[in-house]
């Protein structure tokens, strides 16, 4: 049982103090309790996620997105009982425990009652076939994913962060300049890691790749852009779609456009009101997903298919069948000489597994 001290909050902090709470506690939740310590309710990081897609503001108090009738567990319980309520309930991957009087004197772990937790047995495909040809002279000699940021390469970093998460079970997309790759990495017992390559003799796109995979494994994996630096938590991702309990999870970012002119409202050719260079919020593809290997059997059977076409294809299948994940973490798209620039300035961002 972990202490569940440094998680316990106040219902009418703010919803931002509950992701402080979250990201220091690093056990991906937050316990509300009253002022003589009783348990009152607890916070997610996927609740955090739903909320930022709902568009609540942030300072809140956590208590809008309380879930008041959360599964917790008593003192008493042995751990043959607390094994039988993580597995009969597959959403549940942390559970506070109580005492008779309901004062929070605890916390309990998926991963420390069930052998092989399934959110770090999935599997990562990470896309490195890519020519990069906006990022000459850079990828003229060598793959995007193998360019320096702070002292070693994208695709390294990407790894070791995994790595450093419990992920294990890689397999990489190659074909320019593969030998690059290769090389570097071997078969990544060095790295921590079990490598196995997936050979591009063509382009075959973000998701046409995936037809190479091995079949011999099924359940969810994830897959993953290899020229993105992030200090995404990859095992919150992998149970927030556990959670959700679709086929497919798409990751978004936060981007944001600022018109430099003063926008202006207007009706039958009469002027109604003008709004100041405003902000205009939007999400897009982060790169990163989380897939059922039942997906695979809605690609085509040969040719280029990306990733926009499968989760298009899926809709059409299934409109419920996908989730989203905001990522609120730090994320950079290396595709142009600016991003490496900004990547190369800002690599201490995601260099936390190192430590």
């Amino acid at each position: 049982m972990h202490s569940a001290e440094s998680l316990l909050m106040k219902p009418n902090a703010s919803i931002l103090d509950a992701i402080r709470v979250i990201d220091a506690g690093t056990q991906q939740i937050a316990i509300a309790v009253a002022e003589d310590g009783r348990l009152l309710g607890v916070v997610t990081d996927g609740d955090i996620r739903r909320a930022i897609l709902r568009g609540i503001d942030l300072s809140e108090k956590v208590s809008q997105i309380l879930n008041n009738k959360p599964t917790i567990c008593k003192l008493a319980a042995t751990r043959e009982q607390l094994a039988r309520t993580l597995l009969s309930q597959q959403r549940i991957t942390r559970l506070p425990v109580v005492d008779n009087d309901g004062f929070v004197v605890g916390l309990y772990r998926t991963e420390d009652l069930v052998a092989n937790p399934l959110s770090h047995e999935f599997p990562v495909v990470l896309m490195a076939g890519g020519l990069g040809t906006r990022l000459r002279p850079f990828t003229d000699t060598m793959p995007k994913p193998m360019i320096d940021v702070g002292g070693q390469p994208i695709l390294e970093h990407i790894i070791q962060r995994f790595v450093s998460q419990g992920f294990k079970r890689f397999y990489i997309s190659v074909n320019y300049l593969s030998h690059v790759i290769k090389d570097h990495f071997g078969d990544g017992n060095a790295f921590g890691a079990e490598i196995v390559y997936l050979e591009e003799t063509e382009r075959l796109g973000t998701a046409g790749s995936l037809r190479l995979l091995p079949r011999d494994f099924d359940g969810p994996f994830f897959v993953m852009n290899g020229d993105l630096l992030t200090a995404a938590n990859f095992g919150a991702i992998a149970n927030y779609h556990l959670e959700a309990g679709v086929d497919a999870t798409m990751c978004l970012r936060e981007y944001t456009v600022q018109v430099p002119y003063g926008v202006v409202e207007q009706a039958g050719g009469r002027f109604v009101g003008i709004e100041e260079k405003p902000m205009h919020r939007h999400y897009v593809n982060s790169g990163i997903y989380v897939l059922d290997t039942a997906i695979i059997d809605l690609l085509p059977d040969s040719g280029y298919f990306d990733m926009p076409s499968l989760f298009g294809t899926l809709m059409q299948k299934d409109p419920s069948s996908a989730a989203v994940f905001p990522l609120r973490e730090y994320w950079c798209d290396i595709g142009q000489v600016s991003d490496l620039e900004r990547a190369r300035r800002e690599i201490a961002k995601i260099s936390d597994y190192k430590s």
